[in-house]
């Protein structure tokens, strides 16, 4: 009895031992599995959710790590949807259009991890909402052939407060490579930056203009209106030479003089009546035009003319000074032609053709009118760039 006593002693012993060793190892179970894994998909938004002020062209996006998208929208405060481009990998989505001023829109969406977790795309933000926009217009238009002395003139409705930033939003590409640099000219209804290259364009030069300005902040809480852009043609080389003591106008195509007419300028005995030294551009020519000039005359019907400045000087026909017309200069400041010869120079005129006028003693400058780029020398011209101090060469334009 003494062994068999033994022997359940044992048993009692080691079966307690089991229960303890069973015990521990269901504790141990019980507390993995009270701490799961969190899904492992990591969301970025941009911008960030709850910002105010947003630029409304700034980069609108969202991009996954560790996973990928798998639905997502943005829609503004009348539930419109944004377009936006979706990446190949699914891991990026990219607003593809410029977003409202003063709008508020919502990310509705899911992302699902690598793990097969999804995880919710959400939040909002609200763009900058202006004082006021300013629109602008470019004088060039798109498929316009121009002369070689054709300045680009952006002109604003209102003042630009802020010049260097609207200047970098501003581009010129050409082909061929033009330098030629931006300047701000003083306001006239508005701010005003013209565009001229250094020289005249050589002839067949094509140029794209784009002016970025949407979503541009002009200073003083105006922001830019709209994108502009313009693609036009520089057409053949035509220079007019207007030497006032000479009594003739040469008119020289691609190097070769086509016409050489009898000419009578401007009189020259008063300043209202000297026209002007310097390079002048052809802006517009009418075939019927009525000039006037208080007190002198009013409403004069001239044929022929072509405009070569707003101070009011044109190439015009004028058979009253035919007789003085190759001999002597007796006209209010324009350059008189004989009818037949006006008549035959008007269709050969351009937009942005130069007119050489030299030998008179009052020259071209800012108080005859809105284009007088080129009486302005060119380290002076780059000097009137809103960025000539950090950038040495403004507006030098490049293949695209």
């Amino acid at each position: 009895m003494g062994f068999r006593g033994r022997r359940s002693a044992v048993a009692v012993i080691l079966l307690a031992v089991l229960v303890v060793l069973a015990g521990c190892t269901a504790d141990r179970t019980g507390e993995d599995s009270a701490a799961p894994a969190g899904p492992v998909a990591q969301v970025t938004v941009a911008p960030t959710p709850g910002a105010t002020e947003v630029d409304p062209v700034s980069l609108i996006s969202v991009t996954v790590a560790d996973g990928r998208i798998d639905q997502i929208a943005l829609t503004n405060a009348n539930g419109k949807q944004v377009s936006g481009e979706l990446s190949a990998d699914r891991a990026t989505y990219q607003v593809t259009e410029p977003l409202g001023y003063g709008s508020s829109y919502t990310w509705t969406g899911t992302a699902i991890g690598t793990d097969g977790a999804s995880v919710p795309i959400e939040g909002s933000f609200t763009t900058v909402a202006p004082k006021s926009t300013t629109p602008a217009t470019i004088n060039i238009g798109d498929g316009q052939e121009v002369g070689i002395a054709a300045p680009i003139i952006l002109k604003f409705t209102g003042p630009v407060t802020d010049k260097a930033a609207v200047e970098k939003a501003l581009t010129v590409t050409t082909e061929p490579a033009t330098e030629g640099s931006w300047a701000w000219l003083p306001d006239d209804g508005g701010s005003r930056v013209h565009w001229r290259p250094k020289e005249y364009w050589t002839p067949g030069t094509t140029v794209h203009v784009a002016a970025n300005l949407y979503g541009v902040d002009f200073g003083g809480g105006a922001y830019g209106d709209a994108d502009l852009t313009s693609d036009f043609t520089i057409g053949r080389s035509q220079v007019v030479i207007a030497n006032a003591p000479s009594h003739r106008m040469q008119v020289v195509r691609d190097g070769a003089t086509v016409f050489d007419f009898a000419v009578s300028y401007g009189e020259g005995n008063e300043p209202r009546n000297v026209t002007r030294s310097g390079t002048h551009v052809v802006t517009e020519k009418y075939e019927d035009f009525l000039m006037s000039n208080p007190p002198y005359y009013e409403n004069v019907r001239e044929r022929w003319a072509v405009r070569i400045s707003n101070n009011g000087e044109f190439i015009h026909a004028n058979p009253e000074s035919l007789s003085a017309q190759g001999s002597s200069n007796v006209t209010n400041g324009c350059i008189n032609l004989s009818p037949s010869d006006a008549e035959a120079y008007f269709p050969t005129a351009l937009y942005g053709d130069p007119v050489e006028v030299t030998g008179t003693s009052i020259d071209l400058s800012a108080a005859d009118g809105d284009i007088y780029d080129w009486a302005i020398d060119w380290p002076t011209w780059q000097s009137m760039s809103a960025r000539s101090a950090d950038s040495p060469t403004p507006g030098v334009a490049a293949p695209r």
